[in-house]
């Protein structure tokens, strides 16, 4: 069963524009309730988060009346990080967890996330299936069975109470200073308190959210503030959030940023070391790069590499029984204690780390030594398909026949927003740069 609405991170789109309209909010919330309420008991439970943006009132309200008209008991967490929604979909026993957030996009764009009731994000078979019933007539729960809808005050910190709970017992973070930077999203209460509850200096960037700062000049996709803040305050490193704080960098003392695949290859060889690490294999996506395989290969390690999106990663190590995964982005997945992406609880493992070995950030940041890589996207109208001109064809083939030993190529639509990534791999400066311009400049002219 194929999927049209939803992407590889649940449904996304600019707000008030299709699909991320309250109209289809209402029937997402419907389909949803109906999928999940297929018993016509009155006990089904689904919590609801959201991250600071203005739209997250307009769909959290639009969810909530679609769930309930189908029967649904709808729990409102109000801002939380997207983790938060996982764990406590699990813990307060729902049948389905919604988030209401477009991860690091900016502010005009919203998205709805779903998680099964483990936790864990849904299928695309399931997500296909909810998706067909948006286009079927969903019929409504009678009068007397018409769910109800709660706030719930202390999702934060119940939140708050799991990820310390994942920190060293005995340890604290005393005498080191931290800049975290909240990018004015979903974690801006709740990530400084855990830091300062477990005894760092704690200096705040990006917690003042207005509900369109979001991931605006700062946060995981913009840290040159944090950076800032790091050499003003003499930080022992900074902590970078996204909006909803499900990815994260580390900056060490320097400002200098550590990117997803070092803080995973610095995970992975400390959890093989505490012979942690199941199979000795660590799941990351296309995207990681060369540099960290190579990395792994010389410890003895495994990288499993999976299509682009954090439930790709969960899935496969789910299926394999793997406790470590995640992508260059900065989503850190760690099955041991989450059930997806967590920012605050990566940054808490590198700060452990930090402890625990007695060296500075700079000294674990930069773990093995990364193949130029580079990025280039390319924007492209509704209903377009420029990865089907046939000179773009061939100049993916003219790039590809150039790399052959030499480095790697990969050409993809981004799976939440209308771009192609153009990315390439190799120790060669001048051809690297050489075949991505090549492909670019084909794709902007089929555009």
């Amino acid at each position: 069963m194929t999927r049209k609405l939803f992407g590889t991170d649940g449904v996304r789109g600019k707000a008030n524009t299709y699909p991320m309209t309250a109209d289809m909010a209402l029937k997402i919330g419907a389909a949803a309730g109906r999928y999940f309420r297929n018993d016509g008991s009155n006990g089904h439970r689904v919590v609801i988060g959201k991250d600071t943006r203005l739209s997250g009132y307009m769909f959290e309200s639009a969810l909530t009346a679609g769930l309930t008209s189908t029967g649904m008991n709808v729990l409102l967490l109000g801002p939380v990080p997207t983790p938060a929604v996982g764990l406590l979909t699990t813990s307060m026993r729902a049948d389905l967890g919604i988030m209401i957030s477009a991860s690091h996009n900016p502010h005009h764009d919203n998205g709805i996330k779903f998680f099964g009731p483990d936790g864990f994000k849904l299928s695309d078979e399931a997500e296909a299936e909810i998706e067909a019933l948006i286009d079927s007539e969903i019929e409504p729960a009678k009068a007397h069975n018409i769910g109800r809808a709660k706030r719930i005050d202390d999702g934060r910190f119940r939140y708050a109470e799991r990820i310390k709970s994942t920190f060293p017992a005995g340890m604290r973070l005393d005498g080191l200073k931290v800049v975290i930077d909240c990018a004015h999203g979903a974690a801006h209460r709740v990530a400084p308190e855990v830091l300062w509850e477990l005894g760092a200096t704690v200096i705040p960037v990006g917690v003042s959210p207005d509900g369109f700062n979001i991931n605006d000049g700062c946060g995981s996709t913009n840290t040159a503030a944090a950076a800032a803040k790091i050499l003003e305050v003499g930080a022992h490193l900074g902590i970078c959030l996204d909006g909803d704080a499900d990815r994260v960098m580390i900056l060490d003392e320097t400002g200098a940023v550590a990117d997803g695949d070092q803080l995973m290859a610095l995970l992975a060889g400390r959890w093989a070391d505490q012979d942690r690490l199941n199979g000795g294999t660590l799941v990351a996506t296309v995207m990681s790069n060369l540099g960290l395989e190579r990395h792994l290969d010389g410890r003895g390690l495994r990288l499993e590499r999976t299509n682009v999106g954090d439930r790709y990663v969960v899935e496969a190590m789910r299926a394999n029984g793997w406790n470590l995964g995640g992508e260059q982005s900065g989503h850190i997945v760690m099955t041991d204690y989450a059930t997806t992406g967590d920012g605050l609880l990566a940054g808490l493992q590198f700060l452990a780390a930090m402890i625990e070995t007695d060296q500075p950030a700079s000294a674990l940041t930069s773990v093995f030594e990364t193949v130029p890589q580079m990025l280039k996207n390319v924007r492209y109208a509704a209903g377009q398909d420029p990865l089907n001109a046939a000179l773009v064809q061939k100049s993916i083939a003219d790039a590809e026949a150039k790399l052959i030993g030499k480095g790697r190529l990969l050409i993809r639509k981004s799976g939440t927003e209308p771009l192609i990534r153009v990315m390439a791999e190799c120790e060669d400066d001048v051809l690297l740069g050489q075949v991505v311009d090549a492909i670019v400049a084909e794709v902007e002219a089929a555009t």
